[in-house]
């Protein structure tokens, strides 16, 4: 029964995973050695460590707040019943008897390789400010942490590796960088400035401009190392004398090429993270730089929180481009690397919200799924580049439809003759005469090897058929296009000598054509029409010489029509200006008097611009002040303005020329 209940147990496990995984599908990169085989999933490592209690902290002689139950869990009080205890379990506890090398065998050696492999890991050191995540990382001359171990560790596997007659060749580089205060700064090279995180087409995180040094002993680590770690920020705090004041990862790349065919590369990355502590700002004290330096950080670590959260939630989006910490950590949180998170509490009763913080955090972390694969590729342009005659390029039966006809006349000389045995047939490397002697003894050599075996195929760098087919139709195309720009050139050619033929018979040179001039039109002066009245106008036109002159309007255009002309004659001005004859202004005005003088109310109403209530104004003014002496008198009835009488004036008058009745009936 027990075994049974094991194998169940196993099986939800492997459901559990594949559920995880399946969800992970959108957020996780294919594997790069094969599209349709998804790499296996590789769970984030979750170890954490209890450090010892510090002389001098307040609460040291409490009893301490965390205590470890095995290997793998740990318990701590819980503050909202403190009859209970909370408990966790992750893959490793470490307790305040720990020592650097238990952490470093126990859960960081593990992963180094994997880097042989082609594959990415990362380390990283997570907890609140005074926890030892500094101690545990880089660790002390008497106790090294785990910066120093992994890389004599490494550095020893590549000289192992890469040793002559292996088959690979393994070279080491490091770079050292920070992050403070959102700004990516290189501490190998601390003038370069604020750097920029980048992502390539393949999805690798890379950081163009970040100095890469190239290692091959300890020696040479802690000649480029130490120097950098003295360009890290640090400043004192209530909690902690050094206190790390920026994000701090090492990257160690590990190239690895192959010395015989098919001369295949790998490339390993190993990121090694010192994360900065979250801070309590009412129990660190700080203030100004220190204040402005705590934000940035807290603010960083919780994008990283929102990333773990998005990555077991299986949200549609990762907050990666939230922070430059989280940017850089793509690889390492739901990404393509082997994830060890160390997490680092204190046993103090003061730091309790911060371990408690923190183990959350970690419970968390232990649930995103990573998919780590073989970055794996083909040396490029191993064989260099080689110039081939479209001859070579089409082969033999190609080659001989495309020589000309004399060529076929000529034909060839007497064959050579057939080789003695296979060992001096001549191999297609030896057309190569402009490759470097090294290689091409090499490649030579490998040949003969190649041939030995009897290996049966095309030779290394025969191109195959449909290459060749592409490469002729290429060929092809590009000669119809040359041979039509030849013809349109041959046709443009001719164009111009027949148009300098035609110029030398003209006797007249090409020349440019003045540009056309603007047409200024000159404003005409206005025409004045003179009004009249119609008994006027008869007897003038009785007279045989007489030419009177009347303004009519027929829609938007006006025509001046003359009495003896037959044909009107069409006038482009719109505005006339209307001036009136005195004899035919003074008449009008005295015939508007005379009937203000004695016209009742009705006769009043016959004049234009004067109603009802306006006629009896005007009666009743003549009732009480008499006779008006002038029209003009018209302005001092109330009710009538100055614009009134002019306007009064003006219909009145023209009125009177139009032969309008204007007096009493």
């Amino acid at each position: 029964m027990a075994a049974e209940g094991s194998t169940q147990q196993r099986r939800r496990v492997m459901a559990a995973a594949s559920a995880a995984s399946t969800s992970g599908a959108g957020r996780c990169r294919l594997s790069k050695i094969g599209a349709s085989r998804r790499p296996p999933p590789a769970r984030v490592r979750v170890a954490v460590r209890l450090r010892p209690f510090v002389d001098g902290t307040a609460g040291a002689s409490d009893p301490p707040c965390v205590r470890g139950m095995d290997s793998c869990s740990l318990e701590i009080a819980n503050w909202r019943n403190h009859q209970e205890t909370l408990k966790y379990q992750f893959d490793a506890f470490y307790g305040e008897r720990s020592t650097q090398q238990d952490i470093y065998a126990g859960s960081v050696q593990p992963i180094l390789r994997h880097l042989l492999e082609g594959q990415n890991a990362s380390v990283l050191a997570y907890g609140p400010t005074g926890a030892g995540k500094t101690h545990t990382m880089l660790g002390s001359p008497e106790q090294p942490g785990v910066i120093p171990r992994a890389l004599m560790d490494l550095l020893q596997l590549t000289r192992e590796e890469g040793a002559e007659g292996r088959p690979w060749a393994l070279s080491v580089t490091m770079s050292y960088l920070e992050i403070y205060q959102e700004k990516v700064l290189d501490l190998l090279d601390p003038a370069s400035g604020d750097l920029v995180i980048r992502e390539d087409c393949r999805g690798n995180i890379l950081i163009p401009g970040l100095t890469q040094k190239p290692i091959t002993s300890f020696a040479d680590f802690e000649r480029h190392f130490l120097p950098a770690s003295r360009n890290r920020t640090v400043g004192a705090t209530r909690l902690n004398q050094r206190s790390s004041r920026s994000h701090a990862v090492l990257l160690v790349k590990v190239d690895q090429r192959e010395r015989l065919a098919p001369f295949r590369q790998r490339e390993g990355k190993l990121y090694l993270i010192d994360l900065a502590g979250s801070e309590d700002n009412r129990r660190t004290g700080n203030k100004g730089l220190r204040l402005k330096e705590s934000g940035a950080i807290n603010t960083s670590l919780f994008v990283l929180g929102k990333v773990v959260d998005a990555l077991n939630q299986g949200l549609p989006r990762v907050p990666y481009r939230d922070s430059k910490l989280t940017r850089l950590l793509q690889d390492s949180l739901g990404g393509s690397a082997h994830s060890i998170l160390i997490a680092n509490i204190a046993p103090e009763r003061c730091f309790y919200l911060d371990t408690v913080s923190a183990l959350n955090f970690a419970a968390r972390s232990k649930e995103v799924i990573n998919r780590p694969f073989t970055n794996e590729s083909l040396q490029p342009h191993v064989l260099g580049p080689v110039k081939l005659s479209q001859k070579e390029l089409l082969g033999p039966p190609e080659a001989k439809r495309a020589r000309g006809p004399e060529e076929e006349e000529i034909g060839s000389p007497e064959p050579m003759a057939a080789p003695a045995s296979a060992s001096q047939k001549l191999s297609p490397l030896q057309k190569l005469s402009s490759m470097d002697p090294a290689m091409l003894e090499r490649l030579l050599s490998l040949d003969r090897l190649l041939a030995s075996q009897g290996s049966q195929g095309a030779p290394l760098l025969s191109t195959p058929k449909r290459e060749r087919m592409v490469l002729m139709k290429t060929v092809e195309e590009k000669d119809l296009e040359i041979e039509r720009l030849k013809t349109k050139q041959k046709e443009l050619e001719a164009k111009m000598l027949a148009q300098k033929a035609e110029e030398k018979e003209n006797h007249c040179p090409t020349m440019l054509r003045p540009l056309s001039h603007r047409t200024v039109t000159v404003a005409k002066p206005l025409k004045k029409a003179v009004v009249m009245p119609l008994q006027l106008i008869q007897e003038q036109a009785a007279s045989p010489n007489a030419e009177i002159h009347i303004l009519k309007n027929k829609g938007r255009k006006r025509k001046l029509e003359s009495l003896d002309a037959l044909e009107p004659e069409e006038k482009a001005e719109d505005c006339w200006e209307l001036q009136i004859s005195p004899e035919l202004l003074a008449h009008g005005r005295q015939k508007i008097l005379d009937l203000l003088n004695e016209g009742s109310a009705r006769d009043l109403r016959s004049l234009q611009r004067i109603g009802p209530k306006k006629a009896q104004l005007i009666v009743g003014w003549r009732e009480l002040h008499g006779p008006f002496s002038q029209v003009e008198d018209l302005e001092r009835v109330e009710g009538i303005t100055g614009k009134q009488m002019e306007s009064f004036l003006k219909a009145n008058i023209l009125g009177l020329a139009a032969g309008q009745r204007c007096g009493p009936s």
